[in-house]
C-alpha cells in the first residue's frame, strides 16, 4: 500500500514505445526489480499451416516474440548494470510441443520465447539477472469464457486435464510473483508449468478414472471403445466462419 504507480502507454511491437517506457520506469521509479512480459495475442480462426497469412504470422510474432525481447534486452541493460533483476516471460504449453486447435503462429512464437527465456537465464546467470517462464495450461478469462461455454469447449478441455477443470486466471498470480522475487533466487531459466498436470499426462488423460462422475454407470473397460467428451459440432464450424465472444457476440438462447 502507498507505493507509486506509473503508467506509460505504448505499443510493444514498437521499438521506440519499448524503449520509451523502459528508461520512463526507471526516471520515475529510480530502477527496475522485475519484468513481467506477458503481452500476447493469437489468431483463432483455426487456419490450417498450409494456408496461413503472413501478415497474421507477423502481427503475432511481432507482440507475443520480439516485444518480449525488446523489454528484455532494454531492462536487461539496466539489470546487468545493476547485477540484479528478475524477469519473467508468460509462455504457454503450446509452446512446449504440438497441438492440434490449428495455431501455428501462437505455438511457434511461444516456443521460441521459451527457448529464448532459456538461453538468457543461462547467460545472465552469473551478472546476477535471473530470467524465467510461466506456461499456463488452459486458463479462463472473460475473453475466452463465452467462446469456450457456447462451444462446448470448457467441458473437452476440462476432461483433457488430469484436475478436470480449467484454471482460473488468479491461479497465474501466485507462481509468476514467486518466479519474480527472492524466493526464487537460485531458480533461473526454468519454465514453470501452471496447466492442471496436462503436461505430465502427455496427452493422455483423457478418459477419466474409474470413480469419476462423468463415467456414471458405463465407466469404460479393457477392450471397450472410449468415445470421450468431445466440443459441440458447431465449434468446427465456428472456427472457418467466427467464433462467438471473440468475433461476434454470442447469441441470447
Amino acid at each position: 500500500m502507498g507505493s507509486k504507480v506509473t503508467v506509460v502507454p505504448g505499443d510493444v511491437s514498437i521499438e521506440e514505445d519499448v524503449i520509451r517506457v523502459v528508461q520512463t520506469g526507471i526516471k520515475e521509479h529510480g530502477k527496475i526489480d522485475a519484468l513481467i512480459n506477458n503481452a500476447g495475442v493469437s489468431d483463432m480462426r483455426g487456419v490450417s499451416p498450409e494456408n496461413f497469412d503472413m501478415t497474421t504470422w507477423n502481427w503475432i510474432m511481432s507482440i507475443d516474440l520480439n516485444g518480449a525481447f525488446m523489454y528484455m534486452r532494454e531492462c536487461g541493460r539496466h539489470m546487468l548494470e545493476r547485477r540484479s533483476g528478475s524477469i519473467v516471460n508468460i509462455c504457454s504449453i503450446m509452446g512446449s510441443g504440438a497441438n492440434e486447435l490449428n495455431i501455428i503462429a501462437y505455438t511457434a512464437a511461444k516456443g521460441a520465447l521459451r527457448n529464448l527465456t532459456l538461453q538468457l537465464g543461462c547467460e545472465w546467470a552469473d551478472r546476477g539477472v535471473r530470467v524465467n517462464a510461466v506456461s499456463p495450461g488452459f486458463i479462463i478469462t472473460e475473453m475466452v469464457r463465452p467462446a469456450l461455454e457456447a462451444l462446448g469447449m470448457d467441458k473437452w478441455i476440462a476432461s483433457r486435464t488430469p484436475m478436470r477443470r480449467i484454471g482460473e486466471l488468479e491461479e497465474i498470480v501466485g507462481p509468476v510473483m514467486f518466479l519474480a522475487s527472492d524466493a526464487a533466487s537460485y531458480i533461473t531459466g526454468h519454465d514453470l508449468l501452471v496447466d492442471g498436470g496436462t503436461n505430465a499426462a502427455n496427452g493422455y488423460y483423457q478418459i477419466p478414472p474409474i470413480h469419476h462422475e462423468w463415467n456414471g454407470e458405463t465407466a469404460p473397460r479393457v477392450g471397450q471403445g472410449y468415445p470421450g467428451i468431445q466440443p459441440r459440432p458447431d465449434w468446427y464450424q465456428a472456427l472457418s466462419s467466427g467464433i462467438p465472444g471473440i468475433h461476434y457476440p454470442v447469441p441470447e438462447a
